[in-house]
């Protein structure tokens, strides 16, 4: 597997009212990312979005954090990815995971949306490909699906949180090794965290 990922998007709601929701777990890696680089953010226009530039083994990593809201997330990742040439398979979509439980993170190449809006608009403005990478910050799952989208857009209680930051901050850390080592040794070392 290539570890020639050019891009890194991290989905997110815009807006103070949505910063510290569950939804926004995949900006939180963007941000912590760009922190730890000394990188700042700044909003950009033509790609709907903050976008910043990181360089890692003598490697340009763009960093993207649409400004679109969720379900418009494709507009702003086909801008940016269209204009430096950015291959779908050269894309890392960071976002939160009902299906993984808080303080698990995980890197999976390709696959459906799985109900994510998110994921469903990237994958329909790159031209129904699927084949960008995912990595999926756990938030845990309310239980019943009619309960989602308010458990989504709502904030985890205190000790969910530490152990979504934790999983966040560990992500941050294979993030680095993914681009100097590869997919396979970020993963082993990724899937096998779990914050308690």
């Amino acid at each position: 597997m290539s570890n020639n990922i050019r891009l890194l998007v991290g989905l997110a709601n815009p807006g103070a009212e949505y910063a510290r929701t569950r939804h926004n777990a995949g900006a939180w890696v963007v941000e912590e990312l760009a922190r730890i680089h000394n990188v700042s953010l700044r909003e950009e226009a033509k790609y709907f979005g903050q976008t910043g530039r990181i360089q890692t083994n003598g490697q340009d990593l763009r960093l993207l954090i649409p400004s679109t809201y969720m379900n418009l997330s494709g507009k702003s990742v086909a801008a940016l990815a269209k204009f430096f040439q950015i291959k779908p398979e050269e894309i890392m979509v960071a976002h939160d995971e009902l299906d993984l439980p808080p303080g698990v993170a995980k890197f999976k190449k390709g696959g459906g949306h799985g109900g994510h809006n998110g994921l469903r608009d990237i994958i329909s403005k790159m031209g129904n490909n699927k084949d960008f990478y995912r990595l999926r910050i756990g938030i845990g799952h309310p239980g019943d699906k009619n309960k989602v989208a308010g458990f989504v857009l709502g904030k985890a209680p205190a000790k969910e949180q530490e152990n979504i930051d934790a999983a966040v901050d560990e992500a941050v850390r294979c993030m680095d090794i993914l681009l100097k080592d590869g997919l396979n040794k970020a993963q082993n070392r990724l899937h096998s965290f779990k914050a308690v």
